[in-house]
């Protein structure tokens, strides 16, 4: 019985193109990580859900309270 699941599942699942897959949570999510300013400063970057630069924070809560304004989701990039 197993197997049959299996053949089914496998039959059905149709792998995502690279681009779907970067456009997954384009809408919904922006990643944050730490970041070195050019002047050496650091600061928390905030990005898109296909890896664009989108803004730089001071702290952490600045950019997450950013993201949440603009009606998207924080997600920690480490």
């Amino acid at each position: 019985m197993e197997n049959q699941n299996q053949a089914n599942v496998t039959t059905v699942f149709t792998p995502l193109a690279e681009d779907a897959f970067l456009s997954l949570g384009a809408q919904q999510i922006a990643y944050v990580k730490s970041i070195a300013l050019p002047d050496g400063a650091n600061a928390v970057g905030i990005y898109s859900a296909d890896g664009k630069p989108m803004a730089a924070a001071p702290s952490i809560e600045v950019a997450q309270a950013l993201i949440r304004q603009h009606d998207l989701e924080p997600a920690l990039v480490h």
